[in-house]
């Protein structure tokens, strides 16, 4: 699972770039349209959540306590959420949502394999 989180976490923080130069795209062009749209912001914060939660991930890879991979979830499930919600014509916002929803899944499963300590 070490190995695991931190090949998610510095592909979550590779994708965050990409994300950041579509969502700026996307922000350019609901400016133009004067419509409203707030897709472009969106994309900017899942991707700042993106860069979070990667970093978390790789710092507390080697925990032995499920603290790290429970901010994860959270951070994970954030972004996906306002992915989901802010998608307007910025249509590839719900395919970074979904996979911070299985990075989000990947954090439970850490989360509940953590190996806990016998005390004697």
């Amino acid at each position: 699972m070490k190995v695991l989180k931190l090949v998610l976490g510095i592909i979550c923080i590779c994708l965050a770039g990409f994300i950041i130069f579509q969502s700026c795209a996307a922000g350019v062009v609901d400016a133009i349209e004067n419509k409203g749209g707030i897709s472009g912001a969106s994309g900017m914060f899942v991707s700042l959540l993106m860069i979070a939660g990667g970093i978390v991930m790789i710092a507390t890879r080697k925990a032995e306590k499920a603290g790290g991979s429970i901010a994860g979830i959270v951070i994970f499930l954030v972004a996906g959420i306002i992915g989901f919600a802010g998608a307007g014509i910025f249509e590839d916002l719900k395919v970074w949502a979904v996979i911070c929803f299985i990075i989000a899944v990947v954090n439970a499963i850490a989360a509940f394999t953590v190996k806990k300590k016998d005390i004697v």
